[in-house]
């Protein structure tokens, strides 16, 4: 343990001397320099000895940060608890969200170091890059300086993409966030982690419509092997390719083979602006994980609290 400690912290230091130092509105990568130097080596050790243990929590905690973001910005309203069930997190396009005791137990680790400094929507950010790097993808600074949002409410969770929404309509919703195609694209590209439960993507397996059994734009091989996957109910999980806990580009290879699980993944070869790029990060993962970076940076960016707007939650659970 205390090997992988002392490795742990000597990549921080190795990343932060030779990483470009970053600033985006508010934000910067330097902001707790002087308060709390240690917040990088903290959360990614917490991270290290989490996904060491269980490493589907790298897919969990990505799209923690992604489901936090895209509902009031980035302002980690999604792990308030609410003894009523009505927050973000009781949403059942939460239900299967993951990765909160992650997030605690870092915060618990930051408080005694540096008491009511660090935001939660920080640590959800630096976890989210450090579960992705060590997943094997690719390392990007993250600009800090988030404030913990006041709200938290379930019909706030209406701003995220179902799973069966078509291109055209995910190219509409996250341009409304400040996204391109390409940023949709690479952002979709974060499906090559984790897994969806069937109840996710049943819908394209019978009745799909009055002519079809299984949706066709779905390898039908793929389908029968995805059905019978099925019958053990709708809680099962089928991972989004072959190498769930890697970061890489299989996901826009399952693609390429009409083998995307969601409506919304098989969508992106469906249309030609989005076909392309899809094509181009099948044969560079180079171009793949770069426009990943700057769309996860762009994304860590969204509708920020500041100031007065926002607060250091002392629990990340609870609004102060």
């Amino acid at each position: 343990m205390m090997k992988s400690c002392f490795a742990d912290l000597m990549l921080t230091m190795v990343l932060l001397a030779s990483g470009v130092r970053v600033s985006f509105g508010a934000l910067s990568s330097s902001y707790y320099a002087m308060t709390c130097p240690f917040v990088e080596f903290t959360v990614r050790n917490t991270v290290s000895q989490a996904l060491q243990n269980d490493p589907t929590l790298a897919a969990g905690l990505l799209r923690l940060h992604f489901h936090d973001c895209f509902v009031q910005g980035c302002d980690a309203s999604i792990l308030i608890d609410a003894s009523d069930k009505t927050a973000e997190k009781d949403s059942p396009a939460n239900e299967s969200i993951r990765g909160y005791e992650v997030i605690d137990q870092a915060k618990q680790m930051l408080e005694d170091q540096c008491p009511g400094v660090v935001s939660c929507a920080d640590i959800i950010a630096i976890a989210a890059r450090d579960a992705v790097l060590f997943a094997r993808g690719p390392y990007y600074d993250v600009a800090n300086g988030r404030k913990d949002g006041r709200r938290s409410r379930i019909e706030d969770t209406i701003n995220l993409p179902p799973p069966t929404l078509n291109s055209t309509e995910l190219i509409k919703m996250f341009a409304q966030h400040g996204f391109n195609v390409q940023d949709l694209v690479a952002l979709s590209g974060a499906h090559t982690l984790g897994a969806a439960r069937c109840v996710s993507f049943n819908q394209r397996l019978s009745n799909f419509d009055s002519t079809n059994e299984a949706d066709p734009t779905m390898d039908s091989n793929y389908a029968r092997m995805l059905q019978r996957t099925c019958n053990a109910g709708n809680n099962t999980q089928v991972g989004f390719d072959y190498t769930r806990n890697r970061f890489d580009v299989n996901y826009f290879y399952a693609l390429q083979a009409r083998m995307g699980l969601l409506m919304s993944d098989q969508t992106l070869y469906s249309n030609p602006r989005t076909q392309s790029i899809v094509n181009s990060y099948s044969m560079d993962p180079r171009s793949f994980f770069s426009d990943f970076q700057q769309a996860m940076i762009k994304m860590g960016a969204l509708d920020i609290k500041e100031g007065n707007q926002g607060e250091i939650r002392l629990n990340c659970r609870k609004f102060n």
